[in-house]
């Protein structure tokens, strides 16, 4: 959606709140990921004495595959996103700001980059997810495999030798 933000940059304390839903593909995910719901979005803008404050709540369903033990996982999220606006950023300024060129603001491309960025770079089914046994496969989710739990590495059979005299 793009958003024409000029009465909200040239009126001191004037607001614009709009919801809007859009799209991200399938593909643009973390760890094979996709977006399994529209994208909702609650965004506000406001001009507080000169400076233009964009805030946006967004909550979205994806679908994922366990990092550690590849379960199959749809989890919702919900993020909040805030930024200053500037119709024009500076020579030699930061990122700190965001350009509004003509008053216009592109907040699909905004809240679609602020999401890929704020997803976890591990996505687990669980925090205490204990992932798959390196020996057999199992899932130790769903219980132990009966592997043995450490095998001592043969090169150090020497040295647990002397531990043990």
């Amino acid at each position: 959606m793009i958003l024409d933000l000029k009465k909200v940059f040239l009126s001191e304390n004037e607001k614009l709140s709009v919801e809007t839903g859009f799209e991200i593909p399938g593909d643009a995910g973390k760890s094979g990921g996709e977006f399994s719901s529209e994208i909702r979005a609650k965004i506000n803008v406001e001009n507080h004495a000169g400076l233009v404050e964009f805030r946006a709540d967004v909550s979205f369903d994806y679908h994922f595959n366990c990092d550690r033990c590849y379960e199959p996982v749809d989890r919702g999220f919900a993020y909040g996103f805030s930024h200053i606006l500037v119709v024009s950023r500076p020579e030699g300024e930061d990122d700190d700001y965001i350009e509004a060129p003509d008053y216009m603001l592109d907040t699909d491309a905004l809240l679609r980059d602020d999401i890929l960025l704020e997803l976890p770079s591990k996505l687990l089914c669980k925090d205490s997810c204990k992932g798959l046994c390196p020996k057999c496969g199992k899932n130790l989710n769903e219980g132990d495999c009966g592997c043995p739990v450490r095998e001592p590495d043969p090169r150090f059979a020497a040295l647990s030798a002397l531990l043990k005299e």
